[in-house]
């Protein structure tokens, strides 16, 4: 019965693929996808060893803009823009939060699978810049595995990726006894940035849909034979939950030109002086400091 009824799914797939396949040959073939990106906070190792909960509880309400968010993915057969849904600010946020992520604020990127092409507007404390390089590579494992993902049935597929050093996505507080020294020691004034590590790797998990042979995906992902709805790596957790092909009105996916041209590992060595510059500005301030 098992086996019918995985046999029969699979020929379902298989006609379905056949019979929306000219949708995909066209020259002016055109999709539009929604995706909801949320990302997860260990709270109970995050900041201070002595902050109370009621103080991380504000914290992780205050992040839950930069944490959650929507996307739109505009794609061709070989092109594709990502781009964050524009948004009020959230009520009772604080100024002073809101002037800190906006030094942060991410624009759209752009993806050219042909031409292995990874195109990035980022604005940082101000300066615009564009972060140009080459797409990523991942070394996708299939598993078999399938599940059902709105009228789309999906494939499963795993990977190890590089955690960028400045991806606060990964970002997690140390776990050790010299971080455990230091809190006790109040002597010494306490450096945020020198509890926090990165991973070097993550794993990645994929599914993606061959009714849709295109080959994008949300965000950096892409690489496997059909559009990639859903993504969890590490605590970020991507779902799609539109898909418009051919739409009426068509949108033009163009390259990002705004900004200063850099590299990401040039981009993540600006980022990491700006900190620097930070901490030398704030750290002798102490806790009681303004």
């Amino acid at each position: 019965m098992n086996f019918r009824s995985h046999h029969f799914k699979a020929i379902t797939v298989f006609i379905f693929v056949l019979t929306t396949s000219f949708s995909f040959s066209q020259q002016d073939f055109q999709g539009k996808a929604t995706y909801l990106s949320k990302t997860t906070i260990d709270m109970d190792n995050f900041g201070r060893g002595d902050m109370s909960e009621e103080q991380k509880k504000q914290i992780a309400e205050r992040m839950k803009s930069m944490l959650e968010k929507t996307y739109f993915l505009v794609f061709n057969k070989t092109e594709s823009t990502y781009k964050e849904e524009e948004k009020l600010d959230t009520p009772g946020q604080s100024s002073g939060f809101r002037m800190m992520m906006g030094n942060f604020t991410g624009g759209a990127q752009y993806k050219d699978v042909k031409e292995n092409v990874l195109l990035q507007e980022q604005e940082f404390f101000g300066k615009q810049f564009l972060i140009k390089d080459s797409l990523p590579k991942f070394e996708w494992k299939m598993s078999g595995e399938t599940k059902q993902i709105g009228q789309y049935a999906c494939f499963k597929a795993t990977a190890t990726k590089k955690v960028d050093a400045m991806d606060f996505r990964s970002m997690r507080r140390k776990n050790n006894d010299d971080a455990s020294k230091k809190e006790t020691d109040s002597t010494k004034t306490k450096d945020v940035m020198d509890e926090i590590e990165v991973p070097e790797t993550i794993e990645v998990t994929a599914w993606y849909t061959m009714q849709i042979p295109v080959n994008q995906g949300p965000g950096e992902y892409w690489g496997l034979p059909g559009l990639i709805l859903e993504v969890h790596a590490d605590r970020t957790t991507i779902l799609c939950s539109k898909i418009v092909l051919n739409p009426e009105d068509k949108e033009d996916i163009k390259k990002p030109e705004k900004g200063k041209e850099v590299t990401q590992e040039e981009y993540n060595d600006i980022m990491k002086k700006k900190i620097e510059e930070m901490r030398e500005m704030y750290g002798g301030r102490g806790r009681g400091g303004h």
